[in-house]
Order: structure tokens, then C-alpha cells, then sequence
């Protein structure tokens, strides 16, 4: 899959467009990416002149479908989704919302325990109060999660790439949903395990194929395709819904 990007004129804030040449395409299609980027899929055979003509022909649909992203992004909440501890609260875990559950136990410690349908923590009478604390043990049993998943996908998809991986570390980058070091250290952040489980996948598809490739080239995307087809559905919910995911559990809460 080739890819070209460029600046056009059609739009008054001056979105990027991306010109992508697919051997999979039969027809000429517009995939609007973000309030930001416009993607033009082409099929090898098809003129570029054709193509930007049919982008142009669709501008109004264009404009209107950015305008109702621009609107759904408006309508995020910019602030953190603080939570209250009322058996109220609500939190995303692998494409679920889940209720998050408080119980005070006999404990000395408080204890966090994930099931299919529920976020238990369970705390020690005294501690029923203590938010940060609270929090702490909370954020700390998702990271446990997100490390989980994060060994059983890299063992997997490394296997199937035929690369073998450094060292994995969960953190909590505020730019970044996974890097790869030259050495091939993976670096991921613990709030994918938050997402569905196929963007985690994506993102450790994406960071395992810098292993064989050190850039976003054409030949690096042409891997992410034959290692995860159709991976632009889970690249478009990063882009869309990814800042959501950052709402929850900041970490000055700590």
C-alpha cells in the first residue's frame, strides 16, 4: 500500500489529506480519519487526477462529516472523570464499561479484584475514605492487567512476525500509546488494556513491526497490513476515542 500525503486546498483550516494507493481497492473511497486528516484510498489502477477530482466533487459530504467530528470532540468532556466511590462509578476495561465496585472487608490492605463483569475493591474499613489511596490500589491492578495482556500479545505477534522483542515496559506516556527502542525494548502504556482488545493488539502489532522497519515507510505499513488487515479501524478509534482514555485515573492522583 503506497502513501503519499499532502496539503489541499479544499478545506478553509487546511486538513491534511492522504493519498493511499491500495491493492485491495476496487473503487475510489474517502475515509475521514479526525477533524484533522482526510485519507483518499485509490486502486493502483486509478488516476490521481481521478481521485482528487472525486474528492473535490464530495466536498460538502466532507465538510459535513467534519464538522460532526469536530462536534463529537467538542462535546468530550475535558476533564478528568473523577471518581466519587459510590458504587456509582463506572470504568472502561477492554472496550467494557464496568461498575466499579467498593466493599469494605477485613483486610489489612486494600485489594483489587477484576472479574467479566465487575472492578471489586475491596478495603479495609478505615481506608473506606482515602480516595488517593483507593486510586492508587486501583491504577496499580490495571497496570497489573495491561502488563498481562501486553506479554501474551508480544509473544504471540512476535511469533508470528518472526522478530524477537527486548524488554516490555508499562507506563504511562502522555503522547505516545507504545514506542520501540533500537535495541527492541517495547514500551506500552497501561491504559490500552482499557480499550478493545483489538487497538492493544494494533498498537503492539504497530511497535513489533519497528523491529523490522525503524520508520513509517511504505514497506513498514505494508507489514502492519499483513500482520493486522483492515488495522485502520483500530489506528481511526485511537485517533478518535484514544484522549478519552486519559480521563480516567490521572496521574497526580497518585
Amino acid at each position: 500500500m503506497e502513501t503519499q500525503k499532502l496539503q489541499f486546498d479544499l478545506f478553509d483550516d487546511r486538513y491534511e489529506v492522504i493519498e493511499r494507493v491500495s491493492a485491495k481497492a476496487r473503487n475510489i473511497r474517502i475515509e475521514i480519519r479526525s477533524p484533522r486528516e482526510v485519507v483518499l484510498v485509490m486502486p493502483r489502477y486509478a488516476a490521481k487526477s481521478a481521485a482528487r477530482a472525486f474528492l473535490a466533487e464530495r466536498e460538502s459530504w466532507v465538510r459535513q462529516k467534519i464538522a460532526e467530528l469536530r462536534q463529537r470532540h467538542a462535546d468530550m468532556p475535558l476533564d478528568p472523570q473523577r471518581l466519587h466511590w459510590n458504587n456509582r462509578d463506572r470504568l472502561p476495561l477492554r472496550g467494557a464499561e464496568l461498575p466499579l465496585r467498593l466493599v469494605g472487608a477485613s483486610l489489612r490492605q486494600i485489594s483489587v479484584r477484576v472479574e467479566a463483569d465487575a472492578i471489586s475493591v475491596f478495603s479495609p474499613p478505615a481506608l473506606l475514605g482515602e480516595r488517593a489511596r483507593l486510586e492508587r490500589a486501583l491504577r496499580q491492578e490495571l497496570q497489573h492487567q495491561a502488563r498481562q495482556d501486553a506479554r501474551r500479545l508480544l509473544d504471540e505477534e512476535s511469533a508470528r512476525l518472526g522478530v524477537r522483542p527486548g524488554e516490555l515496559r508499562i507506563g504511562d506516556p502522555k503522547s505516545l500509546w507504545g514506542s520501540c527502542a533500537a535495541n527492541g525494548n517495547i514500551s506500552l502504556s497501561w491504559r490500552l488494556v482499557m480499550a478493545p482488545p483489538a487497538v492493544f493488539r494494533y498498537v503492539v502489532v504497530h511497535e513489533l513491526c519497528h523491529i523490522r522497519h525503524h520508520d513509517h515507510s511504505d514497506d513498514f505499513w505494508a507489514l502492519v497490513e499483513r500482520q493486522m488487515p483492515g488495522y485502520e479501524v483500530q489506528y481511526r478509534w485511537l485517533r478518535e476515542q484514544g484522549a478519552r482514555l486519559h480521563l480516567y485515573l490521572p496521574p497526580r492522583a497518585a
